[in-house]
């Protein structure tokens, strides 16, 4: 058994590495493009979904999800986010006037749909990243994999609630077409990143 003072570590260890990580990664971005597109509220559980996921994932395997293949792992991330820049800048350029736009942005996207579009988005953006590692790691270091968990589930969580915020200030004060425009360019940056991770990663 793990002491009080063992456990406080790992989760205090845990939360400050992930926080430090995450908040200028992909996870805060990704998380603010998807509040500007759609409602705050489902957003926030689909994201916070895949990270109870992942970081379960991490803290259960610990060391060897540093394993997993790099380039299969970046391979996958980089069709993910490609199909999502696909459809955000096909939206985006629609010939759909203004008013269409905003009722299509806002009416027929379900809470269900938000939230495991949400899901799928973030679920992709963290599986072998930094922060990923960071807990596996920590996970082994500490051998108290709950409380590694807990603590990066709270950073990440932390992190999302950031971008929501913002991300509803954003979308205050922006048209729908051109939030979705950004929004396309942004994850098409981020599959070329990964399927460049993924053409240059060790077979």
């Amino acid at each position: 058994m793990h002491t009080v003072g063992t456990a406080l570590i790992a989760l205090l260890s845990a939360f400050a590495l992930v926080f430090v990580v995450e908040l200028p990664d992909k996870t805060m971005v990704a998380t603010l493009i998807l509040t500007t597109r759609y409602r705050a509220w489902p957003v926030f559980v689909g994201v916070t979904a895949a990270f109870a996921v992942q970081v379960v994932i991490a803290a259960a395997f610990g060391g060897v999800l540093t394993l997993l293949p790099d380039r299969v792992v970046a391979g996958v991330v980089a069709l993910l986010f490609g199909v999502g820049a696909f459809l955000l800048l096909k939206e985006g350029f629609s010939k759909d006037d203004e008013d269409e736009d905003t009722a299509a942005t806002n009416g027929p996207a379900t809470f269900t749909r938000i939230a495991l579009t949400s899901f799928g988005v973030l679920f992709a953006a963290e599986w072998g990243d930094a922060s990923q590692i960071a807990t596996a790691g920590l996970s082994a270091k500490y051998a108290a994999p709950v409380w590694v968990a807990i603590g990066s589930f709270l950073a990440l969580v932390t992190v999302a609630g950031i971008a929501v915020l913002v991300g509803r200030k954003i979308a205050d004060r922006l048209r729908p077409k051109l939030i979705q425009r950004v929004a396309g360019v942004v994850f098409a940056g981020f599959a070329l990143f990964a399927l460049y991770q993924a053409i240059t990663a060790a077979p």
